[in-house]
């Protein structure tokens, strides 16, 4: 799964000077590239029972839907406050400097629903562990995590720490 790496950007100094950015983008363009990404997301699931996929704003959208379909199971969007329609349930997380908020419809998931969740990296995890309360809050079991890219230096890991979190890219 390595192999994705020859897909993905380095951005220097993005978006700030000294940070490295892996840009996705290229990787998507690319049909080998997309595919191979979601054919191995699918092998590293495979024989779990999930019912539903969440992906988190806004590149968790490109994958979510995907596997979804790979796995027959439904798509459920968590996104930035203010943008569902429906009632919804929001946790707030910690950043660097600050803090975030993700929600997600009150309705989206239920009791014994298992859940995969997906987005393009994880970092620090707080993204992550953030989605895991509002999957919980609901009375649902997060099967597991999947990413693209993984910054090993930065330990998101920690913050997920007892679920299963599989990763395509580290860095």
């Amino acid at each position: 799964m390595e192999d994705l790496k020859r897909y993905i950007r380095e951005v220097p100094d993005y978006p700030k000077p000294g940070i490295n950015f892996y840009d996705i983008t290229t990787l998507l363009k690319e049909p080998q590239g997309l595919r191979a990404t979601v054919d191995s997301f699918g092998r590293l699931f495979e024989g779990r029972v999930i019912d539903l996929v969440i992906g988190i704003e806004s590149r968790g959208f490109l994958f979510g839907p995907q596997l979804a379909y790979q796995f027959s199971a439904g798509f459920i969007p968590v996104r930035k406050p203010g943008k569902l329609p429906a009632e919804t349930v929001s946790q707030v997380y910690e950043l660097e400097y600050g803090t975030d908020e993700l929600e997600m419809h009150r309705d989206a998931v239920g009791a014994g629903d298992r859940v995969l969740i997906v987005d393009d990296v994880i970092a620090t995890g707080g993204t992550a562990a953030a989605t895991a309360k509002l999957v919980e809050s609901c009375g649902a079991e997060v099967a597991g995590f999947g990413f693209v890219v993984e910054l090993t230096f930065l330990d998101g890991r920690a913050r997920v720490d007892g679920y299963e979190v599989q990763t395509l890219v580290r860095y």
